[in-house]
């Protein structure tokens, strides 16, 4: 019994290859239901997003499992030869698929280290595979603790903190200049996706007031509705800066829109309030020379990136520490899983010898019809105590060895030596389960 993880991502397909094999709600369940009735396959799950499809299973046999995950992508879609597809495809067995699995659920496997989404979009994974009963006490436990691992990785480390878009890194820069962005205003010069977006992120934050200036009032007017602002002409825009705290330019006029000497005149109509000007248009729209102004902080694109690529490497550094606490929770997690083997064989092995003590004690007890409830008792101890000085030494070596890399082998040949394989079932005992302090949230 191994736990198998076999996938695409963004690291080793483009988005040419990922959208063959990513799959919607309506065809996830019979992908399931597919794979959980492949050989060897006893639990399945599969997580599809824009930027991965990977499928993990739980496999009595790894070689076997393999091949039932991997023709699973070529039937996915004919048009991949195996030789074509397998440059494409990724595996991991084992702690390495555990550790996979707490990585992207952490956000650390993501294009973008601290994103929110990925976690998300793997718990939707998880009660999907749960509706559709292709998940068991393995890939339950897995999962829980992967959302657990992540929360716990937001939490204590700032993994996702610091501005890594362009036009996130605008408001974050807004907030350092001003603190709190409540009762601020913010004009926008150009309508374009980045000035959308960056609104958004204002908004968010706290900005009450929108005004949209472009050439194109139509479109002035439609974004402005969708925002919940005011449409201006483009030729307006220098009277309202006047009244607005922030400007965002993006009109991608080949020329300047905002002087050194316009901007003199807002500032000194303003009466010295301070504005933040942010120039993402290319080529630029503002003329450099305005910084010289007192109360007056411009960034162009080039200023932005440069906050950017900064907390990224910070996010990476606060990443080292969330690899810390997975490569621990690994080897929890890892433990248990090894002992998934071993244990059933303990029991068996128990539940083999209280099987022969008592039939042997019936079989001289019927003998004996004088004994009496007292020697009965007697016999009864002794017996018992005969059988767990016996097993004491195989149990104490099977439950050592469970977590070394010998572990299955010690419980194969437990089971070989007692012929247990027809008492070990399915499912994990009851002492599998954890102590309740100990229980994954």
């Amino acid at each position: 019994m191994n736990i198998l993880l076999v996938g695409v991502s963004h690291k080793t397909a483009p988005v040419e290859i990922r959208e063959r094999f990513a799959l919607g709600d309506a065809h996830l369940g019979e992908a399931l239901f597919r794979l959980k009735s492949a050989p060897a396959v006893s639990e399945v799950l599969i997580l599809s997003t824009c930027n991965r499809v990977e499928v993990c299973g739980v496999v009595s046999d790894t070689t076997q499992g393999f091949k039932s995950l991997k023709d699973f992508f070529l039937s996915s879609n004919r048009e991949f030869s195996a030789q074509r597809l397998s440059p494409f495809l990724y595996h991991h067995v084992g702690a390495e698929a555990l550790r996979h699995i707490f990585r992207v659920a952490s956000s650390l496997d993501s294009m973008v280290v601290g994103e929110p989404q990925i976690l998300g979009q793997l718990k939707d994974a998880f009660d999907y595979a749960i509706l559709h009963k292709t998940t068991g006490i393995i890939l339950n436990k897995v999962f829980k603790k992967a959302i657990s691992v992540a929360k716990r990785i937001r939490t204590e480390t700032k993994i996702a903190e610091n501005a890594v878009s362009i036009s996130f890194a605008a408001v974050e820069l807004a907030k350092k200049i001003f603190g709190r962005l409540q009762h601020k205003g913010v004009l926008l010069v150009g309508a374009g996706e980045m000035a959308e977006l960056a609104s958004r992120h204002f908004i968010s934050a706290g900005v009450q007031t929108i005004v949209v200036a472009n050439r194109n009032y139509e479109r002035a007017e439609e974004l402005a509705k969708t925002l919940g602002g005011v449409p201006i002409r483009l030729e307006e825009f220098h009277k309202e800066m006047v009244k607005t705290d922030i400007v965002l330019c993006s009109a991608g006029a080949p020329h300047y829109l905002i002087g050194l000497e316009e901007m003199a005149e807002v500032i000194q109509a303003r009466k010295n309030r301070p504005i933040f000007l942010i120039d993402i248009s290319v080529p630029r729209n503002i003329d450099p020379a305005v910084n010289k102004l007192d109360n007056v902080f411009l960034y162009d694109i080039d200023d932005l990136q440069l906050a950017v690529e900064s907390n990224l490497r910070a996010r990476q550094q606060e990443a080292l520490k969330g690899e810390e606490i997975i490569s621990r929770e690994v080897e929890t997690i890892n433990r248990w899983f090894k002992s998934l083997d071993v244990v059933p064989t303990i029991v068996a092995l128990r539940a083999r010898a209280e099987e022969i003590r008592k039939g042997e004690v019936d079989r001289i007890a019927g003998k004996w019809e004088t004994l009496t409830s007292q020697e009965r008792e007697n016999l009864e101890a002794l017996t018992g105590s005969i059988i767990n000085k016996l097993l004491h030494s195989p149990l104490i070596v099977l439950k050592q060895e469970a977590h070394s890399s010998n572990g299955n082998l010690y419980a194969e040949a437990a089971r070989k030596l007692f012929n247990l394989d027809g008492d070990i079932g399915a499912c994990a005992p009851p002492d599998l389960e954890e102590p309740e302090d100990q229980k994954i949230p």
